[in-house]
């Protein structure tokens, strides 16, 4: 799966022009509307991946329907950033506060409070990590919101073989994303523009892995949506 990943844009017929506007999307994310719409394309692959259509990654094309679903994807992910972030706010603040109160014992208690609020919310955060791909898959299936808040179906997945795998070689992806722009980026701008292009492309292939672990954790029944209904999933 890893290795067929990293070739599934390679693949398709014109890939270079999908790197370049990826690549471009990617460099001006600072703009926010461009994260949106390379966020929505990503979503396509998902979709495109998770219903068994393994011939090449999508164009980019149909730019506001794509932005806006890049923006639905962005209002799940602030919602799982949020809790993590909002309990370190509070906890640091009543840490900081302890510490600037004058006394020995406010002093040590407000770095007690400091030290275990942001191990609660490094966890958190670790957690939502890890639970935001499966909001996004079941998102990008069922085409609403509310899906990716959906304990039942979300935290389905986090306990299958395929989500962890997926997971994992996506959690790969990123560390070499990671090392690969604090070489790059030693190189004033030019630098910022090949890490934007290099991590675009890994993108692409977490987007192929999450799609694929998701296929085969629901496959597509087939013999469903020959009269234009949607495609039904096969529970396993």
């Amino acid at each position: 799966m890893f290795t067929a990943s990293l070739s599934y844009l390679r693949n398709t017929e014109g890939w270079e022009r999908t790197a370049v506007i990826g690549g471009l999307l990617g460099a001006f994310s600072f703009l926010v509307i461009p994260a949106f719409a390379a966020t929505g394309y990503l979503l396509r692959v998902l979709r495109e991946t998770m219903r068994g259509d393994d011939e090449g990654a999508p164009a980019f094309d149909d730019w506001e329907a794509m932005t806006v679903d890049g923006l639905k994807a962005a209002v799940i992910g602030l919602a799982y950033a949020f809790l993590p972030s909002a309990l370190f706010a509070v906890a640091a603040t009543a840490g900081v506060a302890g510490l600037l109160s004058g006394s020995d014992a406010g002093a040590v208690t407000g770095g007690l409070v400091l030290i275990a609020s942001t191990l609660v919310a490094a966890v958190l955060a670790l957690a939502s990590a890890y639970v935001l791909p499966a909001a996004i898959l079941n998102y990008a299936d069922k085409g609403r919101i509310g899906a990716g808040f959906a304990a039942g179906e979300v935290g389905a997945m986090l306990v299958s073989r395929e989500y962890a795998t997926a997971f994992g070689y996506a959690l790969v992806l990123g560390i070499a994303v990671g090392l690969a722009g604090g070489v790059l980026n030693a190189v004033p701008v030019l630098g910022y523009v090949a890490t934007a292009f290099v991590a675009f492309y890994a993108a692409v292939a977490s987007a192929w892995i999450f799609g694929t672990a998701y296929a085969e954790m629901y496959p597509v029944d087939v013999t469903a949506g020959s009269d234009g209904a949607p495609d039904e999933r096969v529970v396993v």
